[in-house]
């Protein structure tokens, strides 16, 4: 006599379904995705108590969907991020668990005539949105045009030179600049990379606005060879935005055309 075979269990959803199912994370992430927020900007978006808020970006940040850093404008406070890049990985990875033809496909590339004015605002404009720009420019092949500026120019750090040459992206002649250059100007889009510049950025009407909380890479030594590794970490967290920034400025295109 043959025993029935016992079915074999079936494996529970994948991580990243599990946490990003739920309807408050969801919109969590929604929210970060769109620009770096602190807790209170997001309990007033979403209108939910702090406490379960903070509750579900404790879990979020558990799987490494979320990070958080002090706001260099106020300690006190945070600034979350939404790590983008590992969403879309897990996110691929939940659909070939559940058949292997659902394999993520490449991201597709910008379309030709992709256009644009952005606009990236840091304190010094001596090193992040000097970066910000330099990236936007080399990877959309100046389709896109880069412009930076900030609230308290000083001069382009040699480190942030040395480190996008590194990546072939060249900043050498760039200059600080206010930001009172750019107040008449129209951008589609104005990126602060800095907690401090958010406070005190001016309007720009008609311009989409985000927020990257990214830290001061001069701020960690005195010295150039101290500092250098900051600016590398500076230019990997950038690198890894921008290409977000561009499908978003795609998308834009799109829905006017």
């Amino acid at each position: 006599m043959t025993r029935t075979q016992e079915p074999t269990p079936a494996p529970g959803p994948p991580v990243f379904l599990a946490l990003a199912g739920h309807p408050l994370r969801w919109r969590l992430l929604r929210e970060l995705a769109k620009s770096d927020r602190r807790v209170w900007e997001l309990t007033a978006r979403l209108g939910e108590r702090q406490s379960l808020v903070s509750y579900h970006l404790g879990l979020l940040r558990a799987a490494r969907l979320v990070s958080a850093r002090p706001s260099s404008a106020d300690r006190r406070d945070s600034y979350y991020s939404a790590d983008l890049s590992r969403c879309g990985e897990l996110l691929g990875a939940a659909g070939v668990a559940l058949h292997p033809a659902l394999r993520p496909w490449d991201r597709p590339d910008p379309p030709v005539e992709l256009s644009g004015r952005v606009l990236f605002l840091c304190t010094g404009n001596s090193a992040r949105s000097q970066m910000a720009e330099g990236w936007l420019r080399y990877l959309t092949h100046d389709r896109v045009r880069g412009f930076s500026a900030g609230s308290q120019p000083t001069r382009l750090h040699p480190n942030a030179v040395r480190v996008m040459r590194a990546h072939g992206v060249d900043l050498a002649g760039q200059r600080a600049k206010h930001f009172d250059e750019f107040v008449d100007q129209r951008f589609d889009c104005v990126v602060t990379v800095c907690d401090r510049v958010r406070e005190v950025c001016p309007q720009f009407p008609g311009a989409r606005t985000i927020h990257w909380s990214i830290p001061d890479p001069a701020e960690g030594g005195a010295s150039d060879p101290a500092t250098y590794p900051a600016f590398e970490r500076t230019a990997a967290d950038l690198a890894g935005r921008i290409p977000f920034l561009v499908q978003l400025l795609a998308r834009d295109l799109t829905e006017v055309n």
